[in-house]
């Protein structure tokens, strides 16, 4: 592999942006046979496992253009919907913002549409932002990013919008502020085996939805995603990039509940000092 990594820490050296698109996990034969424990150990499995098969088919051509923005994604597994199926097929998605801000929604969104060749997605939760240590999530730290899925919605790319991991009370200051008004809001399970009375008092009357999830707090921190990029491709410089942002896609048949597809869409940014 020496040399194909070779060729990726090249390209990486040179780009200033990466896309990285797992395709449908589904068609990955070698994922399926080993189950990962947590949600954490399948994403850094489909990171690596991306970024392996992806510098194995780099092309003397893409060597010459040395792009500013890497495409690493699988040209086999990637898996547009059938338009013809869309009417049955319900596209959701959860949003991860890692090291960006609202501003990259519109472009995960974007990305997520293109790669499924749709022209909207059914459901959108966002992850609750991350916050400076000693920073307690408030309505004021998220107005700007569900400005933003407001944003999506009235512009027909986004039909519902969700909240994640939101206590009743910052739920409720969201939903009195909010234009367009959470339709669903996750709950960690294992922060609270029972779902809060309040909580579900509060969702009954206004028609919320809520579901359970097993994400932990931070699903793609920077090591994390370095210590991946550097099993993968050794040569590169890994300290220079930084994850942005990270949205988990699924996509079910409404009429049986299976899921048909699901996969991950990631950008990072190569970061380079002064």
């Amino acid at each position: 592999m020496g040399t194909e990594s070779g060729s990726a820490g090249v390209l990486l050296g040179q780009a200033g942006v990466l896309n990285l698109q797992t395709g449908n996990l589904l068609n990955w034969g070698r994922l399926r046979k080993k189950c990962p424990a947590t949600p954490s150990e399948e994403l850094r499995d489909c990171i690596k496992k991306t970024l392996n098969e992806w510098s194995s088919k780099i092309s003397p051509d893409l060597m010459q253009e040395m792009p500013k923005i890497l495409e690493c994604t699988l040209a086999q597994a990637i898996e547009k919907i059938n338009p013809e199926e869309r009417e049955e097929l319900k596209v959701s998605a959860k949003l991860f913002i890692v090291g960006s801000n609202s501003s990259s929604i519109r472009e995960a969104v974007n990305m997520t549409c293109s790669a499924l060749g749709v022209d909207q997605l059914d459901s959108v939760i966002i992850a609750p932002p991350p916050t400076e240590d000693g920073i307690n999530l408030s309505l004021e730290y998220l107005q700007p990013y569900w400005a933003e899925l407001e944003n999506l919605v009235q512009n027909k790319k986004i039909v519902a919008i969700g909240t994640s991991d939101l206590d009743k009370a910052l739920l409720e200051q969201l939903f009195l502020w909010a234009q367009v008004k959470p339709s669903s809001n996750q709950v960690n399970l294992a922060s609270c085996c029972v779902m809060p009375p309040d909580l579900t008092a509060f969702a009954k009357e206004f028609d919320i939805q809520l579901l359970t999830h097993n994400d932990p707090k931070e699903l793609l921190c920077e090591a994390s995603f370095q210590e991946a990029l550097q099993e993968s491709i050794p040569e590169c410089q890994v300290h220079e990039w930084t994850p942005l942002w990270l949205l988990r896609y699924s996509v079910i048949v409404k009429s049986r509940g299976i899921i048909k597809s699901k996969g991950y869409i990631l950008q990072a940014r190569r970061i380079l000092s002064s």
